[in-house]
């Protein structure tokens, strides 16, 4: 290679290089500049947007209180004066006084008519049968009175009624045996037959028969 070719190859190299120079300076400064661009417009948007607080006012105090004034008592004013007037009594009231209500005294009613007085008796009741102690027979002497030996006599009272019957039988005194009473009674009440009294109207009447029944052993 000659000289002059190397002296043009440096000259073309060293233009090179001042336009590659160039075009970073042109670059460079269209980024910085672009990018200042959008920091100028972030900060402006942000000015725009920031709201500004202000701080409340600081309370008002409250007045000072009004200075201690002196009570004046209230003032005495006189009742106006009574005035009286004449008022007439009222018109005495006439009391009217009702009358008593008549006393009742009830009068008891008059009693019922006494019941007729029964017609006195004028034929008395009579044994059918003669003699009552010989409706009994040795056959009829209790086994435990016999056992015992038991004796004595009974007084009885009979109740005889309308038809001649014995209706009722009690011991007016006993023969110290309670066997022996009561055999008197049952028997007399199962064979003991009577012709009933009699009124004065003619009628058949009740009527009572005492008898004396005697036990003894044989």
């Amino acid at each position: 290679m000659s000289y002059a070719q190397h002296k043009e190859l440096s000259g073309n190299r060293t233009v090179a290089i001042i336009i590659v120079a160039l075009l970073h300076a042109v670059l460079g400064y269209a980024i910085v500049t672009g990018l200042a661009y959008n920091v100028i417009k972030k900060a402006a948007e942000d000015l725009k947007t920031f709201d500004v607080e202000e701080e409340p006012p600081p309370p008002e105090e409250p007045p000072p209180p009004p200075p201690d004034q002196p009570e004046t008592p209230p003032q005495v004013v006189a009742p106006p004066p009574l005035v009286r007037t004449n008022v007439a009594p009222p018109p005495p009231m006439a009391v009217v006084r009702e009358a008593p209500p008549p006393v009742i005294t009830p009068t008891a009613p008059p009693a019922p008519p006494a019941p007729p007085a029964p017609p006195a008796i004028v034929t008395k009741a009579q044994s059918a049968r003669g003699d009552l102690q010989s409706l009994f027979s040795g056959d009829d002497y209790p086994s435990d009175a016999v056992r015992n030996e038991d004796q004595g006599t009974v007084g009885v009272s009979l109740a005889i009624g309308t038809d001649g019957r014995v209706s009722n039988c009690s011991v007016t005194s006993s023969s110290g045996s309670r066997s022996l009473d009561n055999a008197t009674c049952r028997i007399l009440r199962s064979r003991a037959r009577f012709t009933p009294a009699k009124g004065s109207n003619g009628q058949p009447m009740a009527d009572t028969y005492n008898k004396r029944i005697t036990w003894r052993l044989e």
